[in-house]
């Protein structure tokens, strides 16, 4: 979806609508003009910034810096049709991991446990030297869709991570990102899904790793938010509902 309105808007800025050096609509505008979520609108930018055909500036909002006919093909070569946006990605994850998370607080052995916990410990290691790898933090999400016993699912997972890695949309979106700190708030809610795990709770499991993407999702529309760093930008409500008529 987030194509088509990029795709709109490189059209208007080619018809002359918005001219080098002028500002975009608030995200807000567009996303009420277009009638989709504040998430699409966030791709869609992304993805004429990666044709560098607009400049994000964080607390000023969104310039034109550059017509479609003098933007050279290869700065596009790396976005097709397929490529999925960061949110719908994370939109993708809070189902299945969600999911994912309740089936391994009911399968995880101690093995598993063990190999969570020191997944954990390295992602705290790279937080306390600064290192902003993520290495450890798929690593941990990996390990427990490993526990449900499932291959399927651990590799469901594990080409969604795969996915994360090769999007050019994603490394977009991150290219804001001057200040990591907040990656420690995801450390504490990875203990708490390995809490819930530990104590067998496939409830509780289930609405940790869902309110942990929730934050992901809404830390990530801050850090990416040209207009109004206060919007909260919630895709879906943070109490997850019944999945494909599981009972959660």
């Amino acid at each position: 979806m987030y194509q088509e309105v990029g795709n709109t808007l490189r059209a208007a800025i080619a018809r002359g609508d918005y001219p080098i050096g002028d500002r975009l609509p608030p995200e807000r505008d567009i996303a009420e003009h277009f009638d989709v979520s504040r998430s699409v609108v966030r791709e869609a930018l992304i993805m004429l910034e990666l044709e560098h055909l607009i400049d994000v500036r964080k607390g000023s909002g969104v310039y034109v810096v550059a017509l479609p006919q003098n933007v050279s093909s290869a700065r596009v070569r790396n976005l097709d049709e397929n490529t999925f946006g960061p949110f719908e990605l994370l939109q993708a994850r809070q189902l299945l991991e969600s999911e994912v998370a309740a089936f391994a607080a009911t399968q995880a052995t101690k093995s598993d446990i063990l190999k969570m916990r020191q997944a954990i410990e390295q992602e705290r290691l790279a937080l306390n030297a600064g290192c902003a790898d993520e290495s450890a933090d798929e690593q941990f999400h990996c390990l427990l869709a490993q526990s449900t016993q499932n291959s399927v699912l651990a590799g469901m997972v594990e080409d969604a991570w795969r996915a994360r890695k090769h999007n050019p949309l994603w490394a977009g979106l991150h290219g804001h990102t001057q200040d990591f700190s907040y990656r420690w708030d995801w450390l504490e809610d990875h203990q708490r899904i390995l809490q819930a795990v530990l104590r067998r709770d496939a409830r509780d499991a289930k609405q940790a790793m869902w309110q942990h993407l929730e934050n992901v999702k809404a830390k990530l529309l801050e850090i990416s938010n040209p207009d109004d760093p206060g919007f909260d930008g919630y895709l879906f409500d943070s109490t997850p509902g019944v999945l494909g008529g599981m009972a959660p």
